[in-house]
């Protein structure tokens, strides 16, 4: 519950931070200027967005149905946000201890897609209808690939505690009690910092990352994969009817999972809040000034931001999928590579 109620704030800020970045970084791009007049530099036009989005009227089609209209919204917020309860931010500030966080957290956040049928469906639109059938079909089509490269994590870890999976791409003299075995299952580096990061540790899961970073951007709804709001194609899609704040809700959540799936993916390859710095023998031990509690939550923000704007730097940066070339890119090419290396990690624990 803490967790949550620090995770709660800190989204509304990061989302106010990241769509300020992310159209200063494509009018960078694109070479614009984007916002410029509200405040210095144009800092404070998504607060006026923001503000303006609050005060403008919640319109509801005469012959949508109400109630399953007015709480769609909340659902797919809810379903992103209690993601974030299992996340370990710190090695003092685990989250919810939860030995089987990651299934946890897999499992919540694929219901967001019950809230998406509900939106298109209760709006009784047919834009809306269609634009959630696709949203469906993308975020299904795209948990295989991205299920299977966690469980790639999973096979060399040998544990689904988020926690654990943290302990063990670092180098640390105290671990809770309830994780003492995590040394057994293969953390022997003692130079720590970016040497024993999964991604590094373990060549495979280079690849499974690459699959991962793919499937989230599908789950994320973000370009090339954004065809369920294709608005040049269906007109915003399943959020067609949406205004005011339940619109600023729904894009709320889009927002959070851009920052969830980051947060997993650094949590999985990049050594979670553990420091990038090794130990370079006794006389230079740079990640002992690095560690703690507060550290820890830097590192963790840090890497995941990173991969928030490699995120913006993908949007604007390739053009959108057809729906046909989207589900082969799933079906043909990343779930048969992933079954490949789930088989391939197997061995590696064998032998």
């Amino acid at each position: 519950m803490s967790t949550l109620l620090f995770i709660l704030p800190f989204l509304i800020v990061y989302s106010i931070v990241v769509i300020y970045a992310e159209r200063k970084l494509s009018a960078f791009m694109q070479d614009r200027l984007g916002p410029m007049e509200v405040g210095p530099y144009g800092l404070l036009q998504t607060v006026a967005d923001l503000l303006k989005l609050l005060q403008k009227e919640e319109i509801v089609p005469a012959k949508a149905e109400l109630w399953l209209f007015k709480a769609a919204p909340l659902l797919i917020f809810v379903a992103v946000f209690a993601g974030f309860a299992v996340l370990p931010l710190s090695p003092s500030w685990s989250g919810s201890s939860i030995s089987t966080g990651l299934f946890f957290l897999l499992a919540i956040v694929s219901m967001d897609v019950i809230g998406i049928l509900m939106a298109g469906w209760s709006s009784n639109n047919k834009y809306s209808v269609l634009g959630a059938m696709r949203a469906a079909a993308q975020l299904i089509s795209y948990e295989v690939p991205l299920g299977l490269s966690v469980l790639c994590v999973v096979i060399v870890t040998q544990t689904l505690d988020l926690q654990a999976i943290c302990f063990q791409q670092g180098t640390h003299s105290h671990i809770p009690s309830y994780l003492l075995g995590i040394k057994a299952l293969g953390q022997t580096n003692t130079w720590g910092g970016f040497f024993t990061w999964n991604v590094f540790r373990m060549p495979l899961l280079f690849f499974a990352w690459i699959i991962f970073f793919i499937s989230s951007l599908a789950e994320s709804n973000r370009t090339p994969f954004d065809l369920p709001e294709a608005e040049a194609e269906i007109v915003a899609g399943f959020q067609t009817e949406y205004s005011g704040f339940r619109w600023g809700i729904i894009m709320l959540a889009e927002y959070a999972m851009m920052l969830l799936v980051s947060l997993l993916g650094t949590i999985l390859f990049f050594g979670g809040w553990n420091t990038p710095f090794p130990n370079m023998g006794s006389t230079l031990l740079l990640a002992d000034w690095t560690t703690g509690p507060v550290w820890g939550i830097f590192w963790m923000i840090l890497k995941a931001f990173l991969l928030v704007i490699t995120q913006i730097w993908v949007r604007w940066s390739l053009p959108r999928l057809r729906v046909d070339q989207l589900m082969s890119l799933s079906w043909k090419y990343l779930t048969p590579i992933s079954l490949i290396l789930i088989i391939l990690c197997g061995f590696w624990k064998l032998f």
